[in-house]
């Protein structure tokens, strides 16, 4: 059975992005996108949001980013290596190979997607991920708290969820970042 993941950057007051949309403040060193690469290289599936596939779809779609350090290009490839679901009502069209756009959430889906893969699963962006943890699909919250606060923006966690965590996982970066990794009682 497959482990659906949800990891976050999110700013030491619990914000992915600022109140303008921008995330820039938590641009990973060398060192944090090694450990993303560690971490991506296990995802066989990817849930996206339209807004955040549109982001990180440039891993596919320009090569200007691998050709910037091998770190970059290992981290394009294992992104490349996963199949992708995005969830939108707007688009039409993945720009992307491995991917098949949803125009809605299915729980029974994810459930069943879970059952039948040996691979993990990711779930990126906040609303999409709030969804998957109200759900109870969530099987590991992992954060990497950026040493910034940001004073607001869009919250790494949805308001109003309670849930009782288990710390399982703990590592401390050279930049101050550090990253937690929790799994729901």
């Amino acid at each position: 059975m497959g482990t659906l993941w949800y990891l976050a950057n999110c700013s030491l007051d619990g914000f992915t992005e600022d109140e303008s949309g921008s995330f820039d403040w938590s641009a990973p060193d060398e060192e944090l996108h090694r450990f993303y690469n560690d971490l991506m290289a296990g995802i066989g599936f990817q849930l996206l949001g339209r807004r955040m596939y549109e982001t990180m779809a440039v891993w596919e779609t320009d090569p200007s980013f691998v050709a910037l350090s091998p770190v970059l290009a290992e981290f394009a490839a294992a992104w490349q290596d996963s199949d992708k679901i995005v969830y939108s009502s707007t688009l039409t069209e993945p720009i992307t190979a491995r991917t098949r756009i949803s125009s809605s959430f299915d729980v029974r889906e994810i459930e069943s997607l879970k059952a039948s893969t040996a691979a993990d699963l990711l779930v990126s962006g906040p609303e999409l991920a709030g969804h998957a943890l109200r759900a109870g699909l969530v099987d590991r919250i992992g954060l990497v708290l950026v040493p910034v606060i940001i004073g607001g923006g869009k919250p790494a966690l949805p308001p109003g969820l309670r849930l009782e965590l288990e710390l399982v996982d703990h590592r401390r970066f050279g930049n101050g970042s550090v990253y937690v990794a929790y799994r729901p009682r």
